[in-house]
């Protein structure tokens, strides 16, 4: 699942029944886009009353609790096919890895900052995809609204100080777990896209969160820093509303529509994040991260218009 966003089912061959999305579902569509763009600040602020790790340790348990029950409810099942585990548990280390990188950088940064590298996850996506996986090359189109992404992580980390004034300590972390989540879905999509969307969010939480409660005893240096109700509200939201119910009901939408309809809809998460970063945060919000807000938002837009007849820009490709 994506540190700020919902989690990774678009690597699912999904089938939409009803691809016609109308005034309701957009809506709908808009409003938990907006729940996962906010996230990222919602971390940041619970790091006001928390530890880290004690942070990821109480959402990722409280999220697998909840998402458990909603699964045994449902009559979903928990049973992996033979052979499963091995590819689980790769994708499971790295989903740990990619938290852990997360949020220690996250803590070292603004969040505006981190939601807008976090959002170069898609192009990333595609420019690995285009090497591993078959049928997945970079077209034009492609070529541009990665050209527009990539300008804008370069837009976010030169400042008006320049690179070495601006860079602060958790954005190569953040970068980072970015890349590692990247490759993450990438493998999602060659080796397991069998896997039911539960079966790799409920047990990467599980594998995770051993580590994650070690983390708190041994390098938070407090679990609870200064109890607030915004700190616990903060934290509640991110458990709850984007972990538990974003997952269920971006599944629900997602089977429903298909990954292409909802997709066209992404470009709202960084938006929601550098704005609520200023606003709740009151971070500092300088003209060279608005211009790298236009060119994630442009690029994502040019990634997901997809006109017919796209020609693929390099058409030899190395496959693993």
């Amino acid at each position: 699942m994506r540190p700020d966003g919902p989690p990774p089912t678009q690597t699912l061959a999904t089938v939409p029944s009803n691809p016609q999305i109308g005034f309701g579902a957009a809506v709908n569509i808009t409003i938990l886009c907006m729940l996962f763009g906010a996230n990222a600040v919602a971390v940041k602020v619970a790091f006001e009353s928390f530890g880290v790790f004690s942070a990821a340790a109480i959402r990722f348990s409280s999220a697998a609790i909840v998402i458990a029950l909603w699964a045994l409810l449902s009559g979903k099942s928990f049973r992996l096919q033979a052979g499963q585990w091995k590819h689980l548990l790769v994708y499971s280390v790295l989903f740990t890895a990619q938290l852990s990188l997360f949020y220690i950088g996250l803590n070292r940064t603004y969040a505006s900052r981190g939601t807008l590298i976090i959002n170069l996850l898609p192009f990333l996506i595609l420019l690995l995809a285009h090497f591993f996986i078959p049928g997945d090359g970079i077209t034009r189109r492609k070529l541009v609204g990665l050209m527009f992404g990539f300008g804008g992580v370069v837009c976010v980390l030169v400042g008006t100080e320049g690179l070495s004034g601006s860079i602060r300590s958790g954005d190569g972390l953040v970068l980072l777990a970015t890349f590692i989540w990247a490759c993450n879905t990438v493998f999602l999509k060659r080796v397991i896209n069998t896997f039911s969307p539960l079966h790799i969010v409920l047990y990467s939480m599980l594998f995770g969160l051993p580590f994650f409660f070690m983390g708190a005893c041994w390098l938070d240096e407090t679990a609870i820093r200064t109890l607030s109700l915004r700190g616990v509200s903060a934290l509640f939201y991110q458990t709850f509303v984007t972990a538990s119910f974003g997952f269920i009901a971006w599944n629900h939408l997602l089977k429903t529509y298909g990954a292409v309809a909802l997709h066209s809809f992404v470009f709202i998460m960084p938006l929601v994040g550098v704005v609520l970063s200023g606003w709740f945060l009151h971070e500092p919000l300088g003209p060279n991260l608005w211009l790298a807000l236009i060119c994630i938002v442009v690029g994502i837009l040019v990634v997901h218009c997809k006109p017919p007849g796209g020609m693929t820009v390099f058409p030899l490709r190395r496959h693993m």
